[in-house]
């Protein structure tokens, strides 16, 4: 996931009310529900200890929310009196909506519901053109059609001389609006900046045009096992999309597994466990952050200065760093703060090690581990 968005949560210090809102519940008494859960919120926030201001803002962001509730849920982060940052989010929050008050914003939880979302263009192929579909865990939306030349289209059994002519120009046809598609595809692609392409139609209308997209756009390219118009194509389109995530993440996992391997002078490119990843996070070192959800060291408590690389294991580390203020913090929010700060990026494995399952051996130790920028 790319840390770049939550910039501004690090840009003033806290503390901070972080609240994630189900709206996934989507029936008539909807506006009522979501006026309950507000004023349960601030509720909890008050409990916690946050300033009535910040509380009237959170307040304000969750009713507004009644008049267009998204699919699944929002996450607020404010304070001072203001609501700072507000992602959507692709999945509902387990466990229902829920509210923290705390030195630093509760992002970790964002990892799962709101980071790997690969959005998706499915494009609708036949002889005569294309429509183009984007997909996300936020909905689908029209991104476009294609309308090639519309005459000649079919072919003839006939082999006559004049009908071989007229099959020519039929091939010609379908190359003509092949090459159409493909460009605007890869047009969307590039504006959308999709993950992937998902192609629906005949075999040979979809081969024609994945024959002419970029090879940039080759390895985003899935064909869908069901047409338009089937009941299973929403099903493929969802299978398709997690299948990308769990790759992707196997991919990063496998790269922490070689990197955390000593080379000949016994230096590591990755490291875990709380200790060995504050000290990367003090040396800039960070390049990607794993986290595992429910991971034992996830909420360890480290201490935390106002700058992001003032973060220790201990609260003397950071007076003899010379740190005058210092605060509690969960480890895992802690590390991300800087992550972020040094832009770097950071994954949840919670798609491949679910936090109901027994801790497998070969993921990062007590949940959290780092895949370093050098040795």
């Amino acid at each position: 996931m790319d840390l770049a968005f939550l910039h501004p949560l690090y840009e003033h210090p806290g503390p901070w009310a972080s609240v994630y809102v189900d709206t996934s519940h989507h029936a008539e008494d909807t506006p009522h529900e979501l006026h309950l859960t507000a004023q349960a919120m601030v509720r909890e926030l008050s409990r916690q200890g946050a300033d009535d201001a910040t509380c009237q803002a959170v307040e304000s962001a969750i009713e507004d929310l009644r008049h267009s509730p998204d699919p699944h849920g929002r996450a607020l982060f404010a304070r001072a009196g203001a609501v700072v940052l507000d992602p959507h989010l692709a999945c509902p929050p387990p466990g229902g909506s829920r509210a923290e008050w705390a030195p630093l914003p509760r992002v970790a939880p964002l990892l799962d519901l709101a980071g790997e979302d690969p959005v998706a263009i499915v494009a609708y192929v036949d002889r005569k053109g294309a429509d183009f579909e984007l997909r996300s865990a936020l909905g689908r939306q029209k991104a476009g059609a294609v309308v090639g030349q519309q005459w000649p289209i079919h072919r003839t059994s006939s082999v006559d001389w004049s009908e071989r002519h007229f099959q020519l120009k039929v091939e010609n046809t379908w190359e003509h609006n092949a090459a159409e598609i493909a460009d605007a595809l890869s047009v969307c692609q590039e504006e959308s900046r999709a993950d992937l392409l998902i192609m629906v139609g005949d075999d040979r209308e979809r081969r024609e045009v994945r024959g002419r997209l970029p090879k940039r756009l080759h390895d985003r390219v899935v064909d869908a096992a069901h047409g338009t118009g089937s009941r299973l194509l929403d099903e493929d389109v969802e299978r398709i999309r997690a299948e990308h995530v769990r790759h992707r993440l196997e991919a990063e996992l496998d790269r922490f597994r070689a990197a955390r391997t000593p080379d000949d002078e016994g230096r590591a490119g990755a490291v875990e466990g709380v200790p060995a990843l504050v000290e990367a996070a003090r040396e800039h070192r960070l390049e990607e952050l794993l986290i595992r959800p429910g991971g034992g060291d996830n909420h360890r408590e480290v201490w935390i200065g106002e700058d992001a690389d003032q973060l220790a294991v201990r609260r003397t580390d950071l007076r003899i760093l010379g740190e005058q203020h210092s605060w509690a913090a969960r480890a895992d929010d802690a590390l991300i703060r800087s992550a972020v700060t040094t832009d770097a990026a950071a994954l949840s494995l919670g798609v491949l090690t679910p936090a109901t399952e027994e801790e497998p051996e070969d993921i990062p130790a007590g949940g959290l581990g780092a895949v370093l920028r050098w040795r």
